[in-house]
């Protein structure tokens, strides 16, 4: 067992966060102590990482929770539960094109500069 900063050196995620990944449910309740101090176990590391995880990839918290609340429904959410992620992973990669987009107008923007933004930036200049 250990306690909140340990878990957080160890999955990365800060006290604060763990605490309200706790509060809002998308890890579940931590054991504590006779003091009432929080004690982690190597499944409360798990349930964080996964939660951690889930958002890194891009899942909202409000799907996260829907996807938590459908996996402890049992088995028969599977599919549910794949549709949920299918769908989150074509959010994921609508934001993916549209950074790359991004880059890619940055990038032109940096290899042409001195042929394409400084007469764009001198062409601004004569409207004030």
């Amino acid at each position: 067992m250990i306690n909140i900063k340990k878990a957080s050196e160890e999955t990365g995620v800060s006290a604060d966060t763990i605490r309200y990944y706790e509060r809002i449910g998308l890890i579940p309740p931590i054991k504590r102590n006779e003091n009432g101090v929080r004690e982690f176990d190597e499944e409360d590391l798990k349930w964080i990482a996964f939660s951690r995880q889930m958002r890194n990839a891009g899942l909202s918290i409000e799907s996260l929770i829907e996807y938590l609340a459908l996996f402890r429904s049992g088995e028969e959410t599977v599919p549910a539960r794949m549709d949920l992620l299918v769908e989150q992973q074509h959010e994921l990669q609508e934001r993916i094109d549209v950074m790359q987009q991004a880059m890619e107008r940055l990038t032109f923007k940096i290899e042409n500069y001195t042929s394409h933004m400084v007469p764009s930036e001198n062409k601004l200049r004569e409207f004030k």
